[in-house]
């Protein structure tokens, strides 16, 4: 379980991409409604006015029904044909079962990340990590929220495994707004807090069984964390 220092890989932004050159209209709306969507200021089940998106984004119908189109492929939309297109909603069942492999993907990022992270990674995980201490000390759970994504990132990015970070970004997504609802429960901040230290003394010692296992326990729904997610689900 020898580390490797001299890894490097490339930086990465929230929704995998190292910059947006080309992008055409419909990616750029589908960014931002996918930004939305993740960060759950649309809720699952909101309704996507076809018209008030072109006119805020100063465009036609045509990118607005393309974006729909490219977000119902991944899963985070879904079209009613006459009805639109509204955020997906997800049952309990599937959420449980999503957290699950959720869990795997997230897990095998840590364990390649004690394998492969180079200082600097290492430096901008433990920076985080910081100032998710402090945030909690502020009360602010959506701050917290959205430091904790910062967290995760990182995790993917000291991964080096770009395919492995895309495809665990895309279930998170789909699953983000009801991860932002169970970090709304009172015991979730310091159980956090205290989780990803593991993780990060894992990372740290190279350990990659134990990276992976901290954080394919921190992401799971068992035990009282089910009860939680099913309080905060209803």
């Amino acid at each position: 379980m020898s580390a490797q220092e001299g890894s490097t890989c490339l930086p990465l932004d929230q929704n995998g991409r190292s910059g947006v050159p080309g992008e055409t209209l419909a990616d750029r709306i589908r960014r931002a409604l996918e930004a939305d969507i993740s960060s759950g200021r649309l809720e699952p089940g909101s309704k996507l006015d076809e018209q008030e998106l072109a006119e805020q984004f100063g465009v036609s119908r045509t990118p607005v029904r393309e974006a729909f189109r490219l977000l119902a492929a991944s899963h985070l939309v879904e079209l009613r044909g006459r009805q639109g297109a509204v955020v997906r909603t997800i049952s309990a069942q599937s959420l449980i079962e999503m957290f699950q492999v959720m869990a795997e993907l997230e897990g095998l990022c840590a364990r390649l990340a004690a394998r492969r992270a180079n200082p600097a990674q290492l430096g901008r995980i433990e920076a985080i990590h910081k100032r998710l201490e402090d945030v909690s000390a502020s009360g602010d759970v959506d701050l917290f929220y959205d430091v904790n994504q910062e967290f995760h990132e990182a995790v993917y990015e000291a991964s080096c495994n770009g395919f492995l970070a895309d495809q665990t970004r895309r279930l998170r997504n789909q699953v983000a707004a009801y991860r932002r609802r169970v970090t709304h429960r009172p015991s979730r901040i310091p159980k956090t807090l205290k989780e990803h230290g593991e993780v990060i003394a894992a990372i740290r010692a190279h350990d990659d069984e134990a990276a992976q296992r901290a954080m394919r326990d921190h992401v799971n729904l068992l035990g009282d964390d089910l009860l939680d997610f099913l309080a905060a689900y209803g």
